[in-house]
């Protein structure tokens, strides 16, 4: 059981706030987090590269010109793979890079990665986000008070509309619902922002069975 600060959004401290996970992890290999950020990454990618092969490029069958006679060298059609605009060989063709690994490797790599963080100071739980506006500015503003610095990643619950607008033009900011954050997420920021109600979905979220990503 761990005990984190809780501030408003003023900076001030509001608190603390328990939190239920496993923070022993000497006997975890670091491959678990690996495993889990390889294929987060590789399931992003779109697999879409693609090339025409001989059967598919435009072009006649026809045979160019005789077998002989001619002084040239002899060739079959104009879609050729050694002709200009002929077929490609063994080029790119659409796949799916996904990957698969066990729901308990999923969970204990976010396990691990959250914990980190947590113990390293890097994570900002505030009571409530509340912003009158959805001017980018005062948001800016408010994450500057609560000493946010570099790349930072917001976990909410159920944002309002001035939030989603207000923090989606932050080109050092990204957000995430409580309930999809993931382990690469949780990695790649220098801080993490997120609501006590998000703490608590994701107190519920470690504690049931379902894998994590």
């Amino acid at each position: 059981m761990m005990k984190i600060k809780v501030y408003s959004q003023d900076g001030k401290a509001k608190g603390e706030q328990e939190f239920k996970l496993r923070d022993d992890f000497k006997d975890v290999s670091p491959q678990v987090i690996h495993d889990a950020v390889t294929a987060y990454r590789a399931a992003q990618r779109s697999g879409s590269a693609n090339t025409k092969t001989v059967a598919e490029v435009a072009g006649s069958g026809k045979k160019p010109w005789r077998q002989k006679g001619t002084g040239r060298a002899r060739a079959g059609l104009v879609r050729s793979p050694i002709w200009r605009k002929g077929g490609v060989v063994f080029g790119p063709r659409p796949r799916d890079y996904s990957k698969d690994i066990p729901k308990q490797v999923k969970k204990l790599a976010f396990e691990q990665a959250l914990s980190s963080r947590l113990q390293n100071g890097d994570v900002v739980v505030v009571e409530t986000l509340d912003v009158k506006s959805p001017k980018t500015k005062e948001f800016v503003d408010l994450l500057r008070g609560l000493k946010v610095e570099g790349k930072a990643l917001l976990i909410h619950d159920a944002p309002s509309e001035n939030l989603r607008r207000a923090s989606r033009n932050i080109a050092w900011l990204k957000s995430s619902p409580a309930n999809e954050v993931n382990t690469y997420l949780i990695l790649n920021c220098d801080k993490i922002v997120l609501t006590r109600s998000a703490l608590e979905q994701l107190a519920a979220r470690n504690a049931s069975k379902e894998g994590q990503s």
